[in-house]
This record gives C-alpha cells, structure tokens and sequence, in this order.
C-alpha cells in the first residue's frame, strides 16, 4: 500500500504532461507556438507619414520607435517617406503612433519577410550598376565565362560579349566546386583580370563572394557580389553583405523555397544594404534531362511579394547551352529584369561548366532575339 502511494503521484504527473501535450495538438498548435508566446516575438509595422510631411516629424517618430525597442529603417519617396518597425507591437502601441503628427496610416505586416516586402514598398526597387540601372525597366545582360581562367582569354571574350551587346560581365575568380580536385579559380590573380576587362570594356563586374573574410579583396575589384547557390543560407556571410556599400546578386538555393530565398535576402537589407538583385538560377528536381528546373514561375512571384528587382541566369538553370536562349526568351516573357549567361569561346576547353556555355557567335544570336522580344512587349 506505501509502495502505491509513492508511484501514484508520479502517476498523475506524467498524465498531466500527457494531457498538457495532447492539448496542442488538439488544437494544431507545438507548445512554441502558444499565443502567449507568439505574443512575445517581433511583429512589424508600417507607418506612412503624410505627404510632405515635416522633417521634425519623421525625426520625433523615428526617435519613439527607438526608445521603444524598434528597429527602424526609412525609404523615403519623392513626396512620401514610410517608416518600418520592427519590435514588439501591439495594438496601443500602434494607436499611439497613429495619433502622433504627420502620420497617415499604420500598416501591420503580416508576411515572415519585412524589409523585402511590397507591404514595405509599393515602388519597385531600382539597383545601380555603375551607369546602369536594374529595376527600371530595361534589360541587364551579365555575360562572360563561369571562371576566369587566364588574362588573354577572359579580355578576349570580355571584348566579343560587349560587342554583342552584354551590360555586365560576370567571371568567378573563387569558385566553389563538388569536388575539391576541380579548377577553384585564380583568386586574387583573377580579381585583378576583371578590373582589367572593366578598364577595357567599360562594362562593370559580377563576382562571386564565398567567405566574409574575403569582403574587402573582393569589393576592392568587384562592382557586384554575387552568392552564389550554395552560400544562399551562409548567414554569417549575408549579414556581413548587409554592412557593405556594394550591390549584391543573391542567387536561388537548389533546394530553396521562394519564401526561404527572399528570407536570405531579408539578412541583407535588415544589416543595411537594400541594394539586392535576386537570381532565379534553377531547382533541383526529379528531371534528369536538366542539370536544374529553371522555374520562371518564380519571377512574377518575386515582383508580386518583394519589391526587388529580380535576373535569370538559364544556364545553370538547363545545364545545356542549346536550351540557354529558349529559356532566356522565356525569362523575359516572365517579365525578369536581366539575364545572366555563361559564354565561352571555346566552350569543348572551358575548365568550368563548358556544356552549359555559349559561344560567342551563339551569343550574339540570341541577343539579337532577345533584344527584339524586349522590344516588342
């Protein structure tokens, strides 16, 4: 009788957690995802400030939502300036700031992104290249080989891709590679190769950043860095770009939701750099036939929930360089803003990603093509 006294109360506790436990899931919710806890996390708001509405004003606002806890960014129109917070809020605090002047109307937002969002932003964003601009309606096309593999090559091709009528030219000096025996670039050497090609081009340069510690090498040479697929989720990498002045050209993740790369875009721009261009690079999939499934679905998905603009590059995205321009005319029927192309004048020689490469006669047709579609929507 005492040995049942003494199992009985932990008994009755471990049917209590049980039907702690069974609770949440009755009610679809984990035990992190009580509203009591949802209560605590960060939520985010708009707040729009008047037409032309005084300095002081957006000054006062900006220096309450700071007190309070809220981190604050500003984008500021022609006539309009819109607040983002982001901290804790609740609906008093929101009717506080309602009711303070030049205040217009607070907007929650509800999507997991903030910064990135069209709730943020109803313009879209324009990104500055040098003289060009990606956003504002043209076509950006980045053009050069997947590696810089030496001086002469890459200033040659650099030359036949400008001459076809290439925006941008875009060359790995670090690459990452599956296997660690492949050609990993020239690094620095490389680096150098494209200031070059700038210098004789003209045109600017896209290169790929791998590791944080190789920020300030690579934007002494670079006037973009790109991530590339598989550093999409590096965050310790995303918010380092978030503290530099440099645009970025985030690439899709093989395995990424849409959701989850413009999640990895909000690492940047919440560390302060908005100026993101995202590239829709292909999926991995079932499909053997393509090296990626290049989902241009994704294109109007990124214009309708962000407001960054957003380039295919249709040579990772097919892996086969007789696919590249259909699926280039494609992207542009989608409505992205630019596109990024591997070329190579020997592609049968090329130490990275040759089936995948145009030559630089294949490249001028299909600019020309390009060029005339653009024209024609």
């Amino acid at each position: 009788m005492v040995g049942n006294t003494g199992i009985m109360p932990l008994v009755i506790s471990s049917l209590m957690a049980f039907l702690f436990f069974l609770t949440f899931r009755l009610q679809g919710l984990k035990p992190d995802n009580h509203p009591q806890t949802l209560k605590r996390r960060k939520s985010s708001m708009i707040i729009v400030m008047e037409k032309n509405a005084p300095t002081d004003a957006i000054t006062m606002i900006t220096g309450k939502l700071e007190d309070k806890g809220f981190q604050v960014h500003l984008s500021q129109g022609v006539e309009r300036t819109i607040i983002g917070a982001i901290g804790e809020r609740t609906q008093a605090t929101m009717e506080m700031f309602e009711t303070m002047p030049g205040v217009e109307k607070i907007i929650p937002i509800l999507q997991p992104f903030k910064l990135a969002s069209r709730e943020f932003k109803q313009q879209p964003s324009m990104v500055a290249v040098g003289n060009k601009l990606v956003g504002d309606g043209s076509l950006q096309v980045i053009a050069g080989p997947c590696a810089v593999e030496g001086r002469e090559l890459f200033l040659e091709v650099a030359c036949m891709v400008k001459e076809a009528g290439a925006t941008m030219l875009r060359g790995g000096a670090f690459k990452p590679r599956t296997s660690p025996y492949s050609f990993q670039g020239l690094e620095e050497e490389g680096l150098e190769i494209l200031a070059e090609a700038r210098e004789a081009t003209g045109l600017p340069v896209v290169t790929e950043i791998m590791d944080p510690r190789m920020i300030a090498l690579v934007t002494r040479y670079a006037d973009v860095l790109q991530v590339g697929a598989r550093n999409m989720q590096n965050f310790f990498l995303l918010r380092e770009l978030g503290k530099i002045n440099k645009p970025i050209l985030l690439k899709r993740g093989p395995s990424a939701t849409v959701e989850e790369w413009i999640m990895a875009a909000e690492y940047i721009i919440s560390s302060g750099n908005p100026q993101v261009i995202m590239c829709e690079r292909g999926i991995r999939t079932f499909e053997k036939y393509t090296r990626n499934t290049l989902d241009l679905s994704a294109v109007p998905l990124i214009k309708q929930l962000t407001h960054l603009p957003v380039i295919v590059d249709p040579s990772h995205g097919t892996g086969k360089w007789k696919l590249v321009e259909p699926m280039a005319l494609a992207a542009i029927g989608a409505g992205c803003d630019g596109l990024m192309v591997e070329v190579h004048q020997n592609p049968n020689e090329a130490l990275s990603d040759g089936p995948q490469s145009l030559t630089p006669e294949h490249f001028n047709s299909m600019v020309r093509k390009i060029n005339a579609l653009k024209a024609a929507l």
